[in-house]
C-alpha cells in the first residue's frame, strides 16, 4: 500500500517543503489539498498543479488524489472542467469529491436520486478526462456517510469513473464494522483515509455539542489512542489484497508546539503496520 499524507494540515508549506518533510519521515507521497489559500488553488490549477506534481514525482514521491473543495459537488460548477484537465495533465488519477449533505426537510429517496444524477454528469466527465471521481465516507449530516449509504450513491455506476474512499475512523463514529463495509463496496473501493477517533456519548437530552455527529463529541485522536480496530483494518485490507493508496489524514488534536512531533508519531505508526 502507498501511505500518502492529506495536505490539509499543512497549508502554509510549499511544494518543496512538502518534498522535504516527506523524505524525512518516509511516506510515499500526498493527497494533495487543492482549495483556496494552499500553494495549488483551483482557481490556478491548470498553471500549478503539473508543475507541482512533476516536482514531487522527480523527487520520488506519488500524487495519487487530489482533494477539492467540500463543497464541489456539482459537475456543472464554474472551473469543474478546468480542474480535471489540470488533474489530467499532471496525471493524477483520482479527484476527491465534496460532500452531499442530508436535508431532513425532503425526503431521503428524492436526495439520493438528485446526488445519484449528479455522480452520472461526474462519470461522463471521468471518461472524458480520464479522472476517477472518489466519494468519501464522512460521518455526520451526509448522504454516503458510511458504506451502507454510500453505496446507495454508488451502486449501478461504472466503478472506473466513480470510486469508494472509505474511512475506518468515521465508521467507527457510525458504529459500522469495517469488514462489514468493506464487504458492501466489493468492486467500488478506490482508497482509503486513516485516522482515530473517541467519541464521548451524551444524554439525548442534553446540550447539542455542535459536532454535526449525532449525541456525541467526536474527538480525532493520534492513531493508536482511538477505538479504531487497526488489526482488524489492517488484516481486511491484506485478506483483500487492496495494494492502493491510503490517506493519513492527520486530523489528531494536539497542541500546537507538540503538532510535528505527533505527527512523526502518526506516520510511524501507520508504516508499522502496513510493514507487518
Amino acid at each position: 500500500m502507498q501511505l500518502i499524507v492529506f495536505s490539509k494540515l499543512l497549508k502554509d508549506h510549499s511544494i518543496h517543503e512538502l518534498i522535504d518533510l516527506a523524505h524525512s519521515h518516509g511516506y510515499d507521497g500526498y493527497d494533495l489539498c487543492v482549495r483556496q489559500g494552499y500553494p495549488v488553488s483551483p482557481e490556478d490549477a491548470q498553471e500549478t498543479l503539473p508543475g507541482a506534481v512533476r516536482q514531487m514525482e522527480a523527487a520520488g514521491l506519488f500524487v495519487p488524489l487530489v482533494t477539492g473543495p467540500t463543497g464541489l459537488t456539482d459537475p456543472r460548477q464554474p472551473g469543474t472542467e478546468e480542474l480535471l484537465a489540470a488533474l489530467a495533465e499532471a496525471g493524477v488519477p483520482r479527484l476527491k469529491l465534496g460532500y452531499f449533505r442530508h436535508n431532513p426537510l425532503r425526503p431521503y429517496w428524492d436526495q439520493v436520486d438528485d446526488a445519484r444524477r449528479s455522480l452520472e454528469n461526474w462519470e461522463v466527465l471521468g471518461r472524458i478526462y480520464g479522472v476517477q471521481l472518489c466519494y468519501h465516507t464522512h460521518s455526520g449530516n451526509y448522504l454516503g456517510l458510511n458504506a451502507a449509504a454510500l453505496m446507495h450513491l454508488l451502486r449501478d455506476h461504472n466503478p472506473a469513473h466513480i470510486g469508494a474512499y472509505l474511512d475506518p475512523g468515521h465508521f467507527a463514529v457510525n458504529g459500522e464494522p469495517f469488514a462489514l463495509g468493506l464487504a458492501m463496496v466489493a468492486g467500488y473501493v478506490s482508497l482509503f483515509s486513516f485516522k482515530d477517533v473517541l467519541v464521548e456519548r451524551v444524554q439525548a437530552d442534553g446540550p447539542s455539542t455542535g459536532s454535526g455527529h449525532g449525541v456525541g463529541k467526536v474527538c480525532w485522536k493520534p492513531a493508536g489512542e482511538g477505538v479504531v480496530d487497526w488489526t482488524g483494518v489492517f488484516g481486511e485490507l491484506k485478506r483483500t489484497g487492496f495494494d492502493g493508496p491510503v490517506s493519513l489524514h492527520c486530523e489528531f488534536e494536539a497542541p500546537a508546539d507538540q503538532w510535528m512531533e505527533t505527527f512523526a508519531r502518526e506516520i510511524a505508526f501507520y508504516k508499522k503496520w502496513n510493514a507487518s
